[in-house]
């Protein structure tokens, strides 16, 4: 598999994005095509990582004393910074491939921008997978602030309208790469039936795409980014298991999966059981593009970061 660099902005591919309940199965559909060209054409590699967390959390904890409620640095925030060192280590996760079947080759780009698709849950309740922009140049502090600016952004935003937004991008990227057939079933499958993507016209329409771009969540936000983080714990943080399967979104190379911190037992070195805090991590990667030992920089990043937590307070 051939592999090259690419220093300049990561191009926009194919969306995966979930919208409003009220159109839950609309989307579901999307959902489900996706995740069938996943498994049908990825080999997934699946391994799980469970660095014991108990002074990770101590440090964390640490980290927040005497901060204002509004200051205070999330836990999802810092464990999208522990990646984002991580995959620092490790480009190879950080890539999209073009795989040709019919030839049985292709080649792999690595990207020097780490762009996250990471599900969120917003305020409204509805669950959207957002790209975070630039990671690998943001602080502790940045990141807090972006994901609180996205909350800000999606209470002025129109779900269905930037759905359709990426659509009509996706539909155009479609038709410059020759795919007329999936391309035009798509967009029929947005705009026609039960439960077709409904648009803002007229008045409505006008007024809403006056709403300055800062201040609402555009096809910007929801593009595909560079790799997939889903932390899942931070939906469920009583949580006591493990994500044992994860999907890639094509063209990425890798995807990861966060739990909730749990107690475990731990056996020390000296032969003694204690009780202590263990944190999982899922890696599932592309085979075709990745091997078991391309992922060990990442794997032994965050090992190194959880045995020496204090780092985290360099990243404010």
């Amino acid at each position: 598999m051939r592999k090259y660099r690419n220093n300049e902005r990561s191009p926009q591919n194919e969306t995966v994005a979930h919208s409003q309940k009220s159109r839950a199965l609309r989307h579901k559909q999307e959902d489900n095509r996706m995740t069938a060209q996943s498994w049908h054409d990825i080999p997934h590699v699946v391994v799980t990582n469970e660095p014991e967390a108990s002074d990770f959390l101590k440090v964390f904890k640490e980290l927040n004393e005497g901060r204002a409620k509004q200051d205070k640095i999330t836990l999802n925030a810092v464990i999208l910074k522990v990646i984002t060192e991580a995959l620092k280590k490790c480009p190879a996760m950080n890539a999209h491939i073009n795989f040709k079947p019919r030839l049985v080759r292709g080649c792999v780009t690595e990207f020097d921008e780490i762009n996250i698709s990471m599900p969120m849950l917003l305020d409204s309740g509805e669950m959207m997978t957002v790209n975070l922009h630039n990671m690998q140049d943001k602080s502790l502090t940045d990141i807090r602030d972006t994901l609180a600016d996205v909350q800000r952004r999606a209470k002025n935003s129109n779900m269905s309208q930037v759905m359709y937004d990426v659509s009509l991008n996706d539909t155009l990227q479609g038709l410059a790469k020759g795919k007329l057939i999936q391309t035009v079933s798509r967009l029929i499958g947005s705009k026609t039936g039960k439960y077709r993507v409904k648009t803002l016209s007229g008045k409505q329409k006008k007024e809403y795409y006056g709403i300055p771009e800062r201040d609402r969540l555009t096809k910007h936000d929801i593009e595909q980014g560079t790799i997939t983080v889903s932390n899942l714990g931070s939906l469920y943080k009583d949580w006591d298991g493990i994500c044992a399967l994860l999907e890639i979104i094509p063209p990425q190379v890798a995807a990861i999966g966060v739990g909730a911190p749990r107690d475990t037992a731990i056996a020390n070195p000296d032969g003694t059981v204690t009780v202590g805090k263990k944190l999982v991590f899922t890696v599932v990667f592309d085979h075709r593009a990745l091997d078991m030992g391309d992922v060990v920089p990442f794997l032994k990043s965050i090992d190194e970061t959880f045995k020496h937590p204090e780092v985290i307070k360099e990243w404010i």
